[in-house]
């Protein structure tokens, strides 16, 4: 659950933010024009990004990293294109000209078309990405996910409300286009350092050597590394110019400048500054709750597990077996052993007893899927490590799906039987 909530709103928040923004805008320049081409914009981004799910669902379709140069090129392009339609016609508000107003709509309607077009597809095919463990879309595990997706979506949208309506009652309008156009600036040069990454081993037109050194990338190829490793960096600045606005929107609803005739028009006005205060509020406390859910619930959905510490047992090297009493084992609990090979390869594999069974689910603490990222227990369940799915006990033992990879072992004089042979015969797996 925690999972798709933090990444939804990680994945959407700056695409949410300057979309609703830009809308505001443009609607408080070119009025009821200007919601509607924005409006079309935003549109054709949903249904081409909702066009390019399903294509990417049905077909498995696998796009190369030029793709994401081209669109990292399209964002920086139209986003200064933006910004300077924006100073030329955009700083004052109500018609600003003919001209200039459908100019400026068509540059933010097509920006926020390539912005949904950008953040939105990868979202819409998460729910597919689901791990139902063969229970179905009503099973506990697909619906808990959803849960968090569905959250994080409900969120950004209740946040987009309270924001628009703060971006189009805050006086002076001023205030709108200078944090729009800080926030736009900070996201232009976040991709102009993508920009470069899928040709970094091949710009020779740069003279760039083909492998990457400081010397050789000079200060764009540090500021590559920089937006790669920073990325929140960007959320941070625009989440800061977002609540800023809700603040000042906030102090504008603390004072009253407007005069009054009589005691039910200053009423009204007193609602109406109730009102706004109550928006700036939704609006903070909306900034705050995506800064704690990318930072703490982040931190801990993203906090590495320590596998538990391989336990003992006896090793008959004439026979060549591992013997590891039944009782030790038969607690219903996960249980790990090691063995160091010949070639100084540890061999993982786990034990734990299927419940209502005489049986045990056996296997190498490795899956075909994830590697030998290995298995831990989490409130009686046993969980991978690598992809947070929950094991069902009752299959462990079986080929397949993110299960243990198979360990052969037989049950003799109320002990666990391992062959060497079978060990080490796995040692591929943990190299």
């Amino acid at each position: 659950m925690f999972k798709y909530l933090w990444m939804v709103i990680q994945d959407l928040f700056l695409a949410v933010t300057y979309t609703t923004l830009m809308h505001a805008m443009l609607s408080r320049v070119c009025g009821r024009r200007g919601r509607l081409i924005h409006g079309a914009g935003l549109c054709v981004g949903v249904l081409a990004s909702v066009a390019l799910a399903i294509v990417k669902n049905n077909t498995k379709l696998i796009i190369s990293s030029h793709w994401n140069h081209y669109l990292y090129a399209i964002l920086m392009s139209l986003t200064v294109l933006f910004l300077v339609f924006t100073c030329c016609f955009g700083r004052k508000e109500n018609h600003p000209g003919r001209a200039g107003g459908m100019i400026l709509c068509a540059a933010g309607s097509l920006l926020s078309a390539v912005l949904v077009f950008y953040s939105l597809p990868g979202v819409l095919l998460y729910p597919f990405s689901f791990n139902t463990m063969g229970q179905g879309y009503l099973s506990s595990y697909y619906l808990v996910r959803m849960a968090g997706w569905l959250g994080a979506l409900i969120l950004l949208l209740i946040c987009s409300r309270l924001l628009s309506r703060c971006a189009l009652e805050i006086k002076p309008y001023s205030w709108l286009p200078v944090l729009l156009n800080i926030s736009l600036i900070s996201f232009a040069v976040y991709c102009f350092g993508r920009f470069f990454v899928p040709w970094i081993n091949r710009a020779k037109w740069l003279g760039w050597s083909v492998r990457y050194s400081d010397e050789a990338y000079g200060w764009i190829g540090n500021w590559m590394m920089f937006t790669a490793n920073h990325a929140m960096l960007f959320i941070w600045i625009t989440a800061g110019l977002v609540a800023l606005l809700a603040v000042c929107f906030f102090r504008q609803g603390m004072i009253l400048r407007e005069k009054y005739d009589h005691a039910a028009q200053l009423r009204k006005l007193k609602a109406r500054n109730r009102r706004w205060r109550r928006v700036a509020a939704g609006v903070l406390i909306c900034v705050l709750l995506f800064v704690l859910i990318l930072t703490l619930v982040k931190t801990e959905d993203t906090k590495q597990v320590e596998l538990s510490a391989p336990e003992n047992y006896t090793v008959d090297q004439e026979a060549g077996v591992i013997l590891i009493p039944a009782e030790a084992v038969s607690d219903g609990h996960l249980h790990r052993f090691e063995y160091r090979t010949e070639k100084n390869i540890d061999v993982r594999w786990i034990v734990v007893k299927k419940p209502n069974s005489a049986s045990y689910g056996v296997g190498l603490d490795a899956c075909e899927v994830c590697g030998n990222a290995g298995y831990f227990e989490r409130n009686g369940q046993v969980v991978c490590k690598r992809c947070d799915v929950v094991m069902n006990i009752n299959t462990i033992g079986f080929k397949g799906g993110c299960n243990p990879i198979p360990l052969a072992y037989e049950v003799r004089d109320g002990n666990l039987v391992f062959r060497l042979e079978d060990l080490i015969a796995g040692e591929k797996e943990f190299r």
